[in-house]
């Protein structure tokens, strides 16, 4: 089986597919990190877009046009915070991927990217955070063939070996 998964080190502004996924802060309006880069590629009209938007809450995703972006679509979702595990931090976690997958579903995207969602400044540990993003996404591919590829952009060496680490694993499983 050909998985439809794959991992990148990269920049998420650059990637040419239908959606990517930004990692948000819930007033969407921009902040550091990814979601910095995100809005500064976009352009201005991303935040004005987004200003409209009332912002959103952690664990679920709205979408914009992408503006200057090459992709049509920008998917946002704040991730949780990483408070020990005790806060229902992991099913947050991957509800920001499903509500994103839901969301290209819907508005006929093939193909999306995401960032390694809430393991920068919301300190998510990473080894966690890769296995619920794979597994998250591999079970929703299952069961939707319309979305024919979900590419997962890390930022640097470190955080794609957590992520390729877990593609291996869910493949080995399978």
């Amino acid at each position: 089986m050909k998985t439809r998964i794959e991992i990148v080190q990269g920049d998420i502004t650059k990637q040419h597919v239908d959606a990517i996924a930004n990692a948000a802060n819930t007033s969407l309006l921009g902040g550091g990190g990814v979601d910095g880069a995100i809005h500064r590629a976009a352009g201005p009209e991303l935040l004005a877009e987004c200003r409209t938007l009332n912002g959103c809450r952690t664990g679920e995703a709205k979408i914009t046009k992408g503006y200057r972006l090459p992709a049509k679509y920008v998917l946002h979702t704040p991730g949780p915070i990483w408070y020990g595990g005790q806060h229902h931090e992991e099913e947050l976690l991957a509800s920001c991927y499903l509500s994103c997958l839901c969301l290209a579903s819907e508005h006929g995207c093939k193909t999306v990217a995401f960032p390694s969602i809430s393991t920068g400044v919301y300190h998510f540990p990473l080894d966690k955070a890769a296995k619920i993003a794979v597994g998250t996404i591999a079970v929703y591919l299952d069961s939707h063939p319309e979305i024919e590829l979900v590419r997962m952009v890390c930022f640097d060496a470190r955080t794609k070996s957590y992520y390729d680490e877990a593609l291996s694993a869910l493949e080995c499983d399978a």
